[in-house]
């Protein structure tokens, strides 16, 4: 028996489950914070992006959340009830994965950008449900 093919939406939100998958573990095994920085902001990222194509809202290629999110306001005006958890993801795109003039990102910084990036899962999953 063949499995019924997802959705172009769905393909979005299971590469953003395993962003979860790898970010959470990081954060439980003691792995590198600024890796589990950059997964929870991709997770956000992919979240985002699998809503704007479940809305069928074309977007460029870009991995700036509130640009993003810019694009969904006319269609889920109250994206801007997570624009704090944006801000915080954002910057964790290009901060962790180069060196120079960069902080260090301790455990807390992990544990927060994840409950910023399940707090947008949620609030994108109850809005497609």
């Amino acid at each position: 028996m063949t499995e019924k093919p997802k959705e172009p939406f769905e393909e979005w939100f299971q590469k953003a489950g395993e962003d979860e998958l790898s970010c959470g573990t990081l954060i439980h095994e003691g792995g590198a914070s600024s890796t589990a920085c950059f997964l929870a902001q991709q997770m956000a990222e992919k979240y985002l992006k699998g809503f704007l194509v479940w809305h069928k809202i074309r977007f460029p290629k870009v991995h700036d959340l509130l640009e993003l999110a810019t694009l969904l306001i006319k269609t889920t005006p109250d994206i801007e009830t997570i624009r704090d958890k944006l801000i915080l993801l954002n910057r964790y795109y290009i901060e962790t994965r180069y060196p120079g003039g960069y902080p260090v990102f301790s455990g807390e910084d992990a544990r927060q950008a994840f409950e910023a990036a399940l707090s947008i899962r949620q609030f994108v999953m109850e809005k497609i449900r």
